[in-house]
């Protein structure tokens, strides 16, 4: 079942019985946003953050304010509808587009079940750039296409998430996550004035922890000690392989995801 509906009401409804008109922005020129909310235990992790993004990223695109009442209700006739879809670990997706011309925005909220990444991955670097200096910089836009082809580039290469820079040679993002690194004994993670997301999991992170958000030069990839990527669905991800050099998951990156998941189990049981 998933949830589909306007700005002023919606109802869930069966996944093959949704529509959505062919006129709709968000489908004709990419002119939506979405937010992606893990789910443990049945329970929405974080919503209040993923729903404040929602509506700073509406805002860039200069959509109406998302009824974030009515998204809520939602949520919750979703995650009561898909219980034994979600188990214990799930997903959360709430896209918010343009809609037609002239009407109201589309929302469309759904969730699934969320395998459970391993302790480790592996990443590559690529020859595409993020634009810091976009419009949309910032926003979380289902004009996806550009992550989208990277991504498939780097899973064609065995890796999990492809890392880009921005326009002036700085580390950005990956595709779908933040990026850390360990440089000095120092946790450094690109401002946002790099152009990358301002992530959920980024924002918990630099605020439990000791990081600093500084620029940090592509080219400092070949000297770090450690790297980890965060993301809603990740956590805190400790990275063993970047362009195929082997890299440690050292004490900081072990110390700070055990630290993460023990703030996350306090969050989600307060």
């Amino acid at each position: 079942m998933i949830w589909l509906g306007t700005n002023d009401g919606g109802a869930l409804i069966e996944d093959a019985t949704a529509l959505i008109s062919v006129d709709d922005r968000g489908l004709t020129v990419g002119e939506g946003v979405f937010e992606t909310v893990a789910v443990y235990g049945g329970q929405p992790f974080a919503i209040d953050r993923h729903l404040a993004r929602l509506i700073q990223s509406a805002e860039i695109l200069e959509l109406p304010n998302p009824n974030l009442q009515l998204i809520r209700e939602a949520v919750d006739q979703v995650l009561a509808a898909n219980a034994s879809v979600i188990g214990d670990l799930g997903r959360l997706r709430i896209t918010f587009t343009a809609g037609r011309k002239s009407t109201l925005p589309t929302i469309v909220v759904t969730c699934m079940g969320q395998p459970q990444w391993p302790d480790s991955t592996s990443v590559i670097t690529v020859p595409w750039v993020r634009n810091e200096r976009s419009p949309i910089a910032g926003a979380k836009s289902t004009s996806y296409a550009e992550n989208s082809t990277a991504l498939k580039f780097a899973q064609a290469q065995g890796a999990s998430e492809a890392i880009l820079a921005n326009t002036v040679g700085h580390l950005c993002e990956g595709t779908t996550s933040n990026v850390f690194v360990v440089i000095d004994g120092e946790v450094l993670t690109p401002p946002l004035t790099s152009g990358c997301l301002p992530g959920v999991t980024r924002g918990l992170v630099i605020e439990l922890f000791d990081v600093k958000e500084r620029d940090i030069p592509y080219s400092a990839l070949g000297d770090i000690e450690e790297l980890f990527l965060t993301s809603t669905t990740r956590g805190i991800h400790p990275v063993t392989s970047l362009d195929g050099r082997s890299i440690d998951v050292g004490s900081i990156s072990q110390d700070l995801r055990r630290a993460f998941i023990a703030q996350r189990h306090e969050m989600s049981n307060p």
